[in-house]
C-alpha cells in the first residue's frame, strides 16, 4: 500500500472544521432560545430587582453574542458555496460583530443568575472567543 494514501487522513478540511463550529453554534442558539422560552421568564421574576436588571443585560448579551456568531458563520458557508469572495469577506463589513457586548464583562457576579443561564453565557463566550480568532485570521490572509 502506498504510504501517501493516508498523508492526509488526520487533515481536517476547512469547511469541515467550520461545519462542526456551525453544528455547534446553532445547537448552542436552539437551546438558548428554548430555555428563554420556556424559563427565562418565569426565572427572572424570581430573582430581586436589581439582580432582574443584569439578568435582561445578560440575556440581551447571550443573544447578541449567538446572533452575531451564526452571522459570521452564515457568511463563512457562504465564501464555501462560492456565493461571496474571500477578499470581499475581509472587509469590515462581513467581520465578526458585537465585539463591545459580546466581549464585556457584566458588573454582576454570574453565580446570581439562574445556574443554567450562567452555564449559556460562559459556553457563548467560549465560543465567540473562538469565532474571533478565526475571524482574525480569515482577515489576516494574504490577498
Amino acid at each position: 500500500m502506498d504510504s501517501s494514501d493516508n498523508s492526509g487522513a488526520n487533515v481536517v478540511s476547512p469547511m469541515a472544521f467550520l461545519g462542526r463550529t456551525f453544528d455547534e453554534a446553532l445547537a448552542l442558539t436552539r437551546e438558548a432560545r428554548d430555555y428563554l422560552r420556556d424559563y427565562g421568564e418565569e426565572e427572572s421574576r424570581e430573582l430581586a430587582v436589581e439582580i432582574a436588571a443584569h439578568y435582561s443585560v445578560e440575556t440581551m448579551r447571550l443573544t447578541s453574542r449567538l446572533t452575531n456568531m451564526m452571522a459570521w458563520l452564515l457568511v463563512q458557508r457562504a465564501v464555501h458555496q462560492g456565493e461571496l469572495t474571500r477578499e470581499e469577506v475581509r472587509q469590515d463589513t462581513w467581520r465578526l460583530g458585537g465585539g463591545d457586548v459580546c466581549f464585556n464583562e457584566g458588573e454582576l457576579d454570574l453565580e446570581l443568575l439562574p445556574p443554567y443561564l450562567c452555564d449559556l453565557l460562559r459556553r457563548s463566550e467560549r465560543l465567540y472567543h473562538r469565532i474571533a480568532r478565526l475571524d482574525n485570521m480569515v482577515a489576516a490572509e494574504a490577498v
